[in-house]
């Protein structure tokens, strides 16, 4: 069911059903795009500011510009010259700042206690409209863009991640260096006879555009308020009619598929990331493919590739989606965490993963599934916990530069429109004659024989054709892989009980000689969520280290030992937490109640047939 709410330009935007909060939309006259939120409960107001350039829009030669600009707008303006007066008035006054930039995205945001905000929204302003960039701040903060480029040096998420980007097509933006480092800003500039600073105005004044700007205010004034408040303070910054980044094409060319890629990571383990390029799915969110498709070969029930895989003692997590970069180019990964055992059956792993796609085709695309995570999704939307300001505000302005006006608070969270074929469409992307291999172990160290300029991994190429992979999909394992079962956590009865008499303290239900029932309603939230927390009382476990430590690893395998059923619980947003406890061990069971008593039954009977088979645990030892 959707919700919606009216805005200036007559549009209907869709926001959940428990949200109270008021929205507009707005224009301003410099062409400036404003979502409009009043909460009259928060504590903290916030504001985002997202900007439709990046780093892929950074000069040849000048890798990083993009961020430094990003770093050099939080020190001082015309209004406010005083140095970092801005960080500091946020800090003072209970708040936060902070800000990144992404390939064709810079996003400028803050909190701060509401008393302060009207003031701090002022100088946050000003970044926009005149700053000032002085020489003296240019070299501190090249050298600040630098130590945060070495911190990331030690990262294999972001080695590995630009390792992915450099065996790309050299003059395709993907292709770049994006953080910036001395090298790039100061070192080569000046070689080249440029000054930074005049590079950095250059950039500014060339991107940076009201037209291309989309903006978030979240406050405790009512609409009308705010809306006075955004167009005191932003109506100065310049529309130039600027056109956000477009850059045609993939960046991965015949030359960049069908290769495997061994690299060595800075940290102990194995891991596989198996990767393909694909049509961009964000132009179909609704019909959601790489959504449907990560949630098969992703799932981690029975028959799954996952299950598969973690009984043959190969993987300890596998994770499968989509990386949405922009509408020309997106990709499909799967990511795998290998055991020192599965890093030895690297081939067959892959020829499993394989021959789990085969059987997607094989099958056909199911409107069931679909409509399974359709439901899903609707209903985490709909009942959505609220998040703070400051990460709400980031969202729903990064939403604003991607989607529809409409969906800027759903964004790719509602899929609604099933299309059998656009989903097939990205299934038969996922061939061996499009496959990118990245595989990462220590034990590659001194068997690479090439090395990444930027964070220096090493890594070794080579080609993998077809038919070599056709070769591991006949060796790989037979297994019963299978798609899922119909998931029976689905909630399909959302109703609230309403109590003539609200609780306001724990009342005793039942009491016996061994145990007590306690509960509470809720009185605050009101939505169709329930939380569960049993307490298993067992003296000994903290009789010596030794319980302590086994106890432990009981509540651990306990909770492995039910993934495989309980799976499609999480899945429908219905979680489970066994752990230890001074006293004993400890179950919580939380999410929507509508189905959770079947989740309660099977651990109950979980923990029954645990004390008459304890074996079946993988549990050497009684603990109590």
């Amino acid at each position: 069911m959707a919700v919606g709410i009216t805005v200036e330009e007559e549009e209907v935007i869709t926001k959940p059903l428990t949200d109270k909060r008021e929205y507009r939309r707005t224009v301003l006259p410099n062409s400036l795009e404003v979502i409009l939120i009043s909460d009259p409960e928060t504590d903290k107001c916030a504001a985002s500011m997202c900007v439709g350039v990046g780093h892929f829009s950074d000069p040849e030669g000048l890798e990083g510009l993009a961020h430094f600009l990003e770093h050099m707008l939080f020190f001082a303006s015309e209004k406010y010259p005083v140095e970092d007066g801005y960080s500091k008035y946020i800090s003072e006054h209970g708040g936060s700042q902070n800000a990144y930039t992404s390939s064709e995205h810079t996003n400028f945001y803050f909190d701060v206690n509401a008393d302060s905000f009207e003031e701090a929204l002022d100088r946050f302003a000003q970044f926009f409209i005149k700053p000032l960039m002085s020489a003296d701040a240019t070299m501190r903060e090249i050298k600040a863009v630098d130590s945060e480029n070495q911190k990331n040096l030690l990262s294999d998420a972001w080695r590995m991640s630009q390792l992915q980007q450099h065996l790309s097509a050299e003059g395709h933006p993907y292709h770049k260096f994006g953080t910036g480092n001395w090298d790039t800003l100061e070192v080569r500039p000046k070689q080249k006879g440029l000054d930074t600073r005049n590079e950095l105005i250059k950039f500014y004044e060339e991107h940076y555009s009201s037209n291309i700007m989309r903006l978030v205010i979240y406050g405790k004034k009512n609409l009308d308020g705010l809306r006075n408040l955004v167009d005191q303070k932003f109506k100065e910054i310049q529309n130039t009619d600027k056109s956000c980044f477009h850059y045609p094409g993939h960046p991965c060319k015949a030359e960049h598929l069908q290769i495997l890629v061994k690299a060595i990571p800075i940290r102990q383990g194995h891991k596989l990331k198996i990767k393909w390029p694909i049509t961009p799915t964000i132009i179909h969110y609704k019909e959601a493919p790489s959504t449907y498709l990560g949630h098969l070969i992703g799932h981690e029930g029975e028959g799954s590739l996952f299950c598969i895989l973690k009984t043959l003692g190969w993987a300890t997590y596998l994770y499968a989606g989509g990386e949405n970069w922009n509408n020309e180019f997106a990709f499909f990964k799967v990511t795998i965490d290998l055991t020192d055992a599965g890093n030895e059956h690297t081939e067959d792993i892959v020829g499993l993963l394989f021959k789990y796609i085969i059987l997607l085709r094989q099958s056909g695309v199911n409107k069931w599934i679909f409509d399974e995570l359709s439901a899903i999704y609707e209903t985490a939307f709909h009942y959505q916990d609220k998040t703070p300001p400051i990460d709400y505000v980031v969202e729903v302005s990064s939403s604003m530069q991607l989607y529809p006006a409409k969906d800027w608070l759903v964004g790719s969270s509602l899929p609604s429109k099933f299309s059998s074929g656009i989903i097939q469409m990205t299934l038969d992307e996922l061939t061996p004659e499009n496959v990118r291999i990245f595989w990462e172990s220590k034990k590659f160290e001194g068997q690479t024989d090439m090395v990444e300029p930027w964070y220096g991994p090493g890594y070794s190429l080579e080609n993998i054709n077809s038919s070599a992979i056709q070769q591991w999909i006949s060796a790989a394992p037979n297994q019963n892989l299978h798609l899922p079962a119909p998931n029976v956590f689905i909630p399909t009865d959302l109703s609230i009980k309403d109590f003539a008499e609200k609780v306001k303290f724990p009342v005793l239900l039942r009491k016996s000689s061994y145990s007590r029932l306690w509960y509470k309603s809720d009185t605050m939230f009101f939505i169709p969520k329930a939380y569960v927390q049993m307490n298993f009382n067992c003296p000994f476990t903290s009789h010596s280290p030794e319980a302590v430590v086994l106890t432990y690893l009981f509540t651990q395998l306990f909770m492995d030992y039910l993934n495989e059923y309980a799976y499609d619980a999480e899945v429908a947003d219905l979680y489970y937490v066994i752990s230890s406890t001074y006293t004993g061990f400890q179950v919580i069971v939380t999410g929507y109640n509508h189905k959770m008593r079947i989740l309660v039954d099977k651990i109950f009977e979980q923990i029954q047939e645990f004390k008459v088979k304890p074996e079946r645990f993988y549990v050497i030892k009684e603990t109590a």
